[in-house]
């Protein structure tokens, strides 16, 4: 009964949420049992009070993916499809996840920063550039490009991917069913 996770990463605003949501949606067609958990939201139920500004730095962040990554493992050997969105791109967690998930397949949205200052929705970058916040993934918090992702989509290489959202959507669903991660019952999603 063991099901599978889809680790999506990628920094703010690479289009990580998007796209686990449109995944999702279409994978509930084909009874997969997809359960999906963001990023956002997972921190604003693990993050512990009165610690908002140590909770951001790597340690931290490592510690709250681990837990993420637990989640992910009991939710799958139930059987579920898990799609997560997270930023958590640390070699630590890719260790992790490729030791403990029985099925697991990585995705990586890169996305350079010019683009993602473009598409600030909740104004990291702007709020970073202002000197109003710091420790910001990507910027002056290091992290650890995936080295080993089973599909990287590039903006740079791969710009009509991110034209439309059902672009990026059928092209990971394409990658996961030739790589026999996914077997789908229907050929054609609503």
């Amino acid at each position: 009964m063991t099901g599978q996770v889809i680790w999506i990463m990628g920094l703010s605003g690479a289009g990580k949420t998007t796209l686990a949501q449109g995944l999702s949606l279409r994978l509930k067609h084909n009874d997969l049992r997809p359960i999906l958990l963001d990023g956002d939201i997972l921190r604003s139920i693990f993050k512990s009070d009165g610690l908002e500004e140590q909770f951001y730095v790597r340690s931290s962040r490592i510690n709250l993916a681990l837990k993420y990554g637990l989640l992910c493992q009991n939710l799958s050997e139930q059987g579920f499809t898990v799609i997560i969105s997270t930023i958590a791109m640390f070699d630590e967690i890719y260790a992790w996840n490729r030791e403990n998930f029985k099925k697991y397949f990585e995705v990586y949205l890169k996305v350079p920063l010019n683009q993602l200052y473009l598409r600030d929705n909740k104004k990291i970058y702007e709020r970073y550039k202002a000197g109003i916040i710091n420790d910001v993934a990507g910027l002056d918090l290091p992290i650890d490009e995936p080295k080993a992702a089973h599909v990287v989509y590039d903006f740079d290489r791969q710009p009509i991917l991110w034209e439309r959202p059902e672009n990026l959507t059928n092209c990971l669903i394409e990658e996961l069913v030739q790589r026999s991660f996914l077997t789908l019952k229907q050929k054609k999603f609503k």
